[in-house]
């Protein structure tokens, strides 16, 4: 250390070169005087040389015992610190530990061990990436702890390493305490009877208390099993008190609720199937309730016979394995006709949307809300990007018999030019902000009418005015054809306009073979009566002879998996891939048992998958896992960013996964 930085005698210069300039100056006039204060003047020199080097001596002794008694502090603090501290190299090896430390270990011998393999509950990727202000929760045994690092630089063998101070905060009652407060989360469900009304109808008055008596007692019991409390405020509808404990086991179950219910049988002739909708979030129970609300909404809109559970800003489905079942009364389509002609009355201009890349039943039930409109003598507007594989065949139909009605389909660009907050948008075959040809023009307007037959999702349009939503039905088209006709006394369906309904609807059913009710049949006749010839919707399918060439390569390529799931691929992208993609998915179900199929084609540098079943297996519930929707017979998604082979594994993934939870229920 350089005394020099500790005590300078430069002050004392001053005053000694003073004294040398006077000794000079006696020198010219006293020589011995002067010579006697040269050699005063040089002791003091000496002198003071000698006092600020023995100043430094001590200071330098001080700060050395400082310095001694700082480390023996440390290492005393550090050996007899009151938590566990462990010292690791970048590799994880103990180097070091304290008593604590090793008293909390099961095993006696850590020293030189990975730590990793003591604590398994340990990454050491984590740790590295980790800082002093972002500690590591970790639980070992029945122990929490908040796990600190430290991480101090060293050099060894001129190498700069790293090593970790790794200190153990026990954090065992705080968590928990939170636990408690998790588990004892009160919880607020909903739970409503679907079908109550029609097992009332269908049962025999002999056994109709006892059915009725029979859905009170297993809900309560069911219920009660979880430490629950039930209350019925309507016949059909309950009200449901749980913690959040309790709804984590039910969740593991599955809602195994909904299975009782459909196995009951005493005296009803048909299943009695359940909505339940519940959440894990909300800090109130008025909070809880109303996202209880939400989830039971969509559950009954994606058909009924399904628990939906809200977890944070998702929803998780649970059932709705069965079909939905068909509603005979068609009052809801008649107050639906009655609102949504108030609708068009009160406004100057309505706009039709259906989804991207629109198939029959979008297009078909989009014409058939343009003649709702021309009826009431508004202006309307089809909004369409332009024609695909799947309409062209109808456009060109409509081009040629009927081109004024064409010059109302208008572009995303220009309906955005026409529209205005005041003006009404309904949207058919599609409920999905996302999934509409113009998500955009959504944001402008303030009314929004949403008619589809799909089972609802997760991604629901905001605040609609009107819902016609009901996944029993076959096809948009169906529910359109009912509307018109309770919209007016005659529906003024020209040939045309009744041919391309008629063809949404038989794209849907695969020819009135799949979802079809007695209702699907009515709307089928009340278009035949506007003139429809199912001749020329046949003719409306018919493809050119690459698109069939292609369909049978997929077919013959095709693969079975889990011996019922037939899978093919599209594998080059083509300008009908989508129309190959979902004939080829329908022509893979007539197999010998084959239950579902799904193909996979290339679209825009994305992956779509068709999926199409005969009953037994609802694709909606495989591909929904994939961000896709639809129904139980027929749905679909696209992926971005993977490879087809990717994306066959994903699907296999989703359906074994499916199949699984199948076998338990």
């Amino acid at each position: 250390m350089n005394s020099k930085k500790l005590f300078k005698w430069s002050d004392a210069k001053l005053y000694l070169l003073v004294i040398s300039i006077l000794v000079v100056i006696i020198a010219f006039y006293q020589p011995i005087i002067a010579i006697i204060s040269a050699l005063v003047l040089g002791y003091l020199i000496f002198y003071s040389i000698k006092s600020v080097s023995e100043k430094n001596k001590d200071f330098i002794k001080h700060i050395e015992n400082l310095t001694d008694e700082f480390d023996s502090a440390t290492k005393h603090a550090i050996f007899n610190m009151p938590f566990p501290l462990v010292l690791i190299d970048e590799l994880g090896t103990v180097k070091w530990y304290n008593t604590p430390f090793l008293e909390m270990m099961v095993e006696d011998e850590i020293l030189n061990e990975r730590l990793y393999e003591l604590i398994p509950t340990i990454n050491m990727d984590e740790v590295l990436k980790k800082d002093k202000d972002h500690p590591l929760n970790i639980r070992y045994g029945d122990k929490f702890f908040k796990v600190y690092p430290n991480f101090v630089e060293t050099k060894k063998n001129n190498t700069n390493t790293r090593t970790i101070m790794l200190y153990w905060v026990d954090n065992t009652d705080y968590v928990l305490l939170d636990d408690f407060n998790k588990n004892e989360k009160t919880i607020v469900g909903l739970v409503y009877v679907d079908n109550y009304d029609d097992v009332k109808n269908s049962t025999l008055d002999i056994n109709r208390p006892l059915v009725l008596a029979e859905i009170d007692k297993k809900i309560n019991t069911y219920f009660s099993k979880y430490n629950g409390i039930v209350r019925k405020y309507e016949n059909d509808k309950y009200l449901i008190v749980i913690n959040n404990e309790s709804l984590e086991d039910i969740e593991a179950k599955k809602f195994d609720l909904l299975d009782h219910m459909r196995e009951l049988n005493v005296g009803n002739t048909i299943p009695i199937t359940l909505s339940i909708g519940m959440s894990s979030v909300g800090d109130t129970l008025q909070e809880s309730y109303e996202n209880a609300k939400a989830a039971i909404d969509i559950a009954l809109g994606r058909g009924g016979d399904q628990a939906v559970l809200k977890t944070g800003s998702t929803f998780e489905f649970f059932g709705g394995k069965s079909k939905a079942m068909e509603k005979r009364n068609k009052v809801k389509a008649r107050v639906i006709g009655y609102a949504l002609r108030q609708l068009i009355d009160q406004t100057d201009s309505v706009f039709v949307m259906g989804h991207k890349n629109p198939d029959m039943d979008s297009l078909g039930s989009g014409i058939g809300i343009l003649r709702a409109i021309e009826n009431r003598s508004k202006k309307g507007y089809l909004v369409l990007s332009g024609e695909n594989p799947s309409i062209k065949n109808l456009l060109d139909r409509l081009k040629k018999e009927q081109p004024e009605l064409v010059e109302k389909f208008i572009t995303p660009e220009e309906a955005a030019d026409l529209i205005n907050k005041d003006s009404l948008m309904v949207l058919v075959d599609n409920h999905k902000p996302s999934f509409t040809e113009a998500p955009e023009l959504l944001e402008v307007v303030d009314k929004v009418v949403v008619i589809d037959h799909h089972r609802r999702g997760a991604e629901f349009i905001k605040d609609p005015v009107l819902i016609y939503l009901e996944p029993y039905a076959s096809s948009t088209s169906e529910l359109v054809t009912e509307v018109l006709t309770y919209m007016s006394d005659n529906t003024n369906l020209t040939k045309v306009e009744a041919e391309a309904l008629l063809a949404g609807i038989t794209v849907d059913t695969k020819n009135f073979t799949f979802q079809t009710g007695v209702r699907t049949f009515e709307a089928a006749s009340q278009l035949k009566r506007a003139g429809a010839d199912t001749a020329i919707v046949k003719k409306l399918f018919r493809d050119d002879i690459n698109t069939f060439v292609n369909k049978a390569e997929v077919i013959r390529t095709a693969k079975l998996v889990f011996d019922t799931i037939a899978i093919g691929r599209l594998e080059e992208e083509m300008e009908d891939s989508i129309l190959i993609a979902a004939q080829a998915a329908n022509e893979l179900l007539n197999i010998n048992n084959v239950e579902a199929s799904f193909v996979l084609a290339l679209v825009d540098s994305r992956i779509h998958i068709s999926g199409r079943s005969i009953g037994n297996v609802s694709v909606q519930l495989i591909l929904e896992k994939l961000g896709g929707g639809g129904h139980l017979t027929s749905a679909g998604t696209q992926l971005s960013g993977v490879t087809m082979d990717e994306a066959e594994k994903l699907l296999i993934e989703n359906i074994e996964k499916y199949l699984k939870e199948g076998e338990k229920a």
